[in-house]
């Protein structure tokens, strides 16, 4: 099978590597440094139980174009980083070719094949041109839920945190022969992909705690455990989450677990650093719109007040302009004795 990973960072490299290993015939998009060490080297993968894996015989270039006709595309750069190359993606088509959305928060795609009321709607936060959607039609995608935590240690380099499950599905809920192919080349990768009737609803599960804690995290420079122990952050918590469960609820989204468990489970975590306070702490640009900017835009789609929600997206928003404006990260430095 060919399959070429679109942003072989720390998410694209881990599946880039285990399903090469596994025989696929593996196409990496990379940049800088670490294109430089995979195509000198191999991608190597470090699992969190010590276990090393090196994918040597991958294909790696930062030319889309040149990575030639693909069975699937997984697209693993972050939401925000699909526009500028979206143009591009369609040099890897074939009329059959499927392709993987792993992207956090809500997607572009999320009315596409929806069926109710709001069929084929723009989510113009995620895609305000228009530009992903006229450029990868609706019946080729596959929604993915990518749970694992990951990192690129160094160039050439991807250390596994934890989490091995990436659950997929049919926008339409169909359990196609695709999905099957798919989630049996996930599984003898060794992950855990089942294929869900309802890709959205697991959508939504992930995008609850994301909209949440990272902006608040980038916000307060705090840590998972931090924002649930601290009372007044834990209540701008729930009630972010009550917004969003209330529109999520109005699209027919019904959540599996309780938001206090949500919640809960948030702080069993422990002294985590959220993505987007990672990004804040090394000067990345920031995932904003597709987290909660999308959310804000679904409650006014569905006439749902979110001024909780709405207020935070407003100062994080105001962060992420500050950083681009200026060329700066920032990071907590120890007080001076």
């Amino acid at each position: 099978m060919r399959v070429c990973v679109v942003g072989a960072g720390a998410i694209g490299g881990m599946l880039g590597v285990k399903l090469a290993l596994t025989g696929q015939d593996v196409t990496l998009i990379a940049r800088g440094a670490h294109l430089k060490v995979i195509n000198e080297h191999g991608l190597t993968l470090i699992m969190n139980d010590g276990a090393q894996y090196v994918a040597t015989d991958v294909k790696a270039t930062d030319d889309i174009a040149q990575a030639g006709p693909q069975d699937v595309v997984i697209l693993a750069v972050k939401a925000h980083q699909i526009a500028p190359i979206a143009h591009q993606i369609p040099a890897l088509f074939t009329p059959e070719t499927t392709v993987v959305t792993t992207q956090n928060g809500i997607p572009w795609w999320y009315f596409q094949r929806h069926g109710g009321e709001y069929e084929g709607q723009q989510i113009a936060a995620v895609d305000p041109d228009g530009v992903i959607a006229a450029n990868i039609e609706p019946e080729r995608i596959i929604g993915c839920i990518a749970y694992p935590a990951a990192e690129i240690a160094e160039p050439g380099v991807i250390r596994h945190i934890e989490g091995m499950r990436y659950p997929i599905g049919e926008l339409d809920g169909a359990e196609t022969d695709r999905a099957k192919m798919l989630s049996e080349m996930f599984i003898e990768a060794g992950f855990k992909s089942p294929i869900l009737p309802d890709i959205r609803s697991e959508i939504w599960l992930k995008a609850w705690g994301n909209l949440t804690f990272n902006p608040i995290s980038a916000l307060t420079h705090s840590t998972l455990v931090d924002i649930c122990q601290f009372p007044l952050s834990r209540h701008l918590a729930e009630m972010m989450m009550t917004e969003a469960q209330t529109i999520a609820n109005k699209l027919g989204v019904t959540f599996r677990v309780s938001l206090e468990k949500r919640i809960n489970g948030a702080e069993k975590v422990g002294k985590h650093k959220t993505s987007m306070l990672q990004d804040v702490e090394v000067g990345k640009a920031i995932e904003t719109d597709a987290l909660i900017g999308a959310v804000v835009e679904l409650g006014e789609v569905t006439a749902t007040p979110v001024p909780y929600m709405t207020a935070i997206y407003a100062c994080v928003k105001l962060l992420a302009k500050t950083m681009e404006e200026e060329g700066i990260y920032i990071k907590g430095q120890p007080l001076h004795p």
